[in-house]
């Protein structure tokens, strides 16, 4: 971008330095005034030539000299011109395509509709997180602002456009999010989303109580109010001050605290294993419940119970610590499959 920049200037400087070269050249080889000399060297420069410019041999050689020079530099900008535009729309394109099949090879990633404010802090936590997402964005001012700076994968468009969705990997996505200014914008993107993928996770947000009874019909997983959620925080922070601070505590390299929902696929190593058998407590994650496979629910668990496949570990720890189980596991199934 900045060498595109410096072409465009030294072009500018170019004309520039011929004006003032044809001004001073009028000025002086013809009895023009200095404002009639501009005059002459702006319409022969732009090979207009409405007025004669002198008759003297020495002020038509000047003349055919400086169309010369003229001709070139517009010759010289003109081509340069065109090649930044091309280049520019050539390496979109390129881009463009790359990200494409990048998305096209994304499994149980993550979608984001809207990047309002709410739909950036999302993007911003995944992003910590080490987790694949993709953005779906209409307004190119935000696409230009953020996710190309940031390396972001996105897709423009609608996102209540079925087309798009597709695009964005909605299929093979583990969950989506949408944000958008509006409650029906939201609600018409979960009953597509749904349609499309009916095993995905859907978190909506909604303005009112209202919508978030129209957003669980539509098929949405959860619907989070903004001014709900604030309320029951502010809340908490008075009822249980010293605990809100404590699931809010950071080190200095930015783990907070972490509580997740860890799935065992086929595969996973914790599959036979007792808790107390496992190196969770070595990685710092502590397992506080688990939800069978049939819907049985174990809270808390003890040191005897014994993993099973398809069980859902609520794993608590630092976000370092329960991402690298969640790795392992990811990885391990990955090479029995």
């Amino acid at each position: 971008m900045r060498s595109e920049f410096r072409q465009i200037l030294l072009l500018l400087s170019l004309l520039a330095g011929l004006v003032v070269v044809g001004t001073v050249g009028f000025r002086l080889l013809t009895d023009h005034g200095w404002v009639d000399s501009l005059y002459l060297a702006v319409v022969t420069l732009t090979t207009v030539g409405s007025r004669d410019a002198g008759k003297t041999p020495a002020a038509m050689l000047f003349v055919v000299v400086y169309l010369v020079m003229g001709l070139s530099v517009f010759s010289y900008g003109a081509f340069h011109l065109g090649q930044l535009i091309v280049n520019t729309d050539i390496r979109r394109l390129l881009e463009q395509r790359k990200m494409n099949a990048e998305i096209a090879e994304l499994k149980g990633h993550f979608i984001i509709c809207g990047l309002g404010r709410m739909g950036r802090a999302i993007a911003e936590y995944v992003a910590t997180r080490g987790q694949k997402f993709v953005i779906i964005e209409r307004e190119e001012e935000h696409i230009a602002s953020d996710c190309r700076k940031r390396g972001w994968l996105f897709v423009v468009g609608d996102a209540t456009d079925d087309a798009v969705l597709e695009q964005a990997g909605i299929s093979r996505a583990q969950s989506l999010a949408t944000t958008l200014p509006t409650d029906a914008d939201n609600v018409y993107v979960v009953l597509s989303a749904r349609m499309l993928s009916p095993k995905v996770q859907i978190v909506a947000r909604a303005s009112d109580d209202s919508a978030v009874q129209k957003l669980t019909r539509a098929g949405a997983s959860r619907v989070i109010s903004p001014f709900s959620s604030g309320a029951t925080k502010m809340a908490r922070l008075m009822l249980n001050p010293s605990v809100e601070d404590f699931l809010e505590i950071t080190d200095d390299r930015g783990n907070d605290l972490e509580l997740a929902d860890v799935h065992i696929e086929e595969g996973s190593p914790y599959i036979g294993k007792k808790l107390s058998d496992t190196d969770l407590r070595q990685l710092g994650v502590m397992v506080i419940g688990i939800r069978r496979s049939t819907g049985e629910r174990l809270l808390p668990p003890s040191g005897e119970t014994v993993i099973k496949q398809g069980d859902s570990l609520f794993a608590f720890g630092s976000a370092a610590a329960v991402q690298k189980m969640i790795g392992q596991a990811d990885a391990e199934a990955g090479l029995s499959s």
